[in-house]
């Protein structure tokens, strides 16, 4: 996966003045559109999008320097005008081109990326695979914004809005894998983009035939494989590391790749005050 990222590298700097397809990209890298992006921002800390529009537009500030009329330069880059030009490069310079131009900065330019194999592993990885049925997804759902490191005070409102016989409720309509009560994150943005939204559930897991009440939110899960990492610590530093871990060290050496749907986090114990857990991080994947 290594090499595949860094040619997928060398041809986004051959495409930066046209129009860049990610899916056409993935393709040629031998990936699905949604595992490289969620690869991508894994590895490198941004999303892909972030990531293109970064190097546009430091490579765009060499001819914003030079003497030829901003519209030229604006269209060579893909934008129609000079206005969304100027907005897209403020948006990664802090100064608008006209600026730039007649001060010769500020510019925060973005290198190209370079990845690398470093020698990890060294820990193994608590991993099994599991072929589910179709089930359903039941409990209470918002939308919460995505956050990379800590606690997600939106996530933790939403729980602790729950009268609390509705945990003890949840838990006895629960009757099928991934067992106990669920922290799940569903259509959440491929780019995995720190701040955008995505759907967050606490409930649990029930086979596709049992009636579900009217009051609870449901999310539909076709069958499919999984594969189900095992987690032990402080908590939610621990289930944040083996996320990280999937991308840095599981994935790459593995015959896996992630597919769309939900990410599911099972505690299975914990403190009393949550300070640390056991729990298990379901991921959906297929064959690559």
């Amino acid at each position: 996966m290594i090499s595949a990222l860094n040619r997928l590298i060398e041809t986004i700097e051959d495409q930066l003045t046209g129009e860049i397809d990610v899916g056409d990209l993935a393709g040629k890298a031998g990936m699905t559109e949604y595992h490289l992006r969620r690869m991508f921002s894994s590895l490198s800390g941004m999303p892909l999008s972030e990531y293109i529009r970064r190097r546009r537009m430091t490579v765009a500030a060499t001819d914003v320097l030079a003497n030829g009329e901003l519209l030229a330069v604006a269209v060579r880059y893909g934008y129609g005008s000079a206005e969304a030009f100027s907005r897209a490069f403020r948006s990664v310079h802090g100064a608008g081109p006209g600026d730039v131009r007649r001060n010769g900065g500020p510019l925060r330019m973005q290198p190209q990326l370079r990845f690398r194999l470093t020698v990890e592993g060294n820990t193994p990885m608590d991993t099994r695979i599991a072929d589910r049925p179709a089930f359903r997804l039941i409990g209470h759902a918002a939308r919460v914004p995505l956050i990379h490191h800590g606690i997600n005070p939106h996530i933790q409102a939403h729980i602790a809005a729950l009268p609390s016989t509705e945990h003890a409720r949840l838990k006895e309509l629960g009757n099928t894998d991934p067992a106990g009560l669920l922290q799940v994150s569903d259509d959440v943005d491929p780019d995995y983009a720190e701040g955008s939204e995505l759907t967050y559930l606490h409930g649990v897991a029930v086979s596709e035939a049992t009636p579900v009440p009217g009051d609870l939110d449901v999310i539909t899960v076709p069958a499919g494989t999984w594969a189900v990492f095992h987690a032990d610590g402080e908590y939610p530093a621990v289930l944040q590391s083996t996320w990280a871990a999937t991308a840095t060290e599981w994935f790459p050496s593995n015959p896996w790749r992630l597919r769309p749907g939900p990410s599911i986090v099972a505690v299975l114990n914990r403190a009393p005050d949550f300070s640390s857990a056991s729990c298990e991080l379901w991921l959906p994947v297929e064959r690559a």
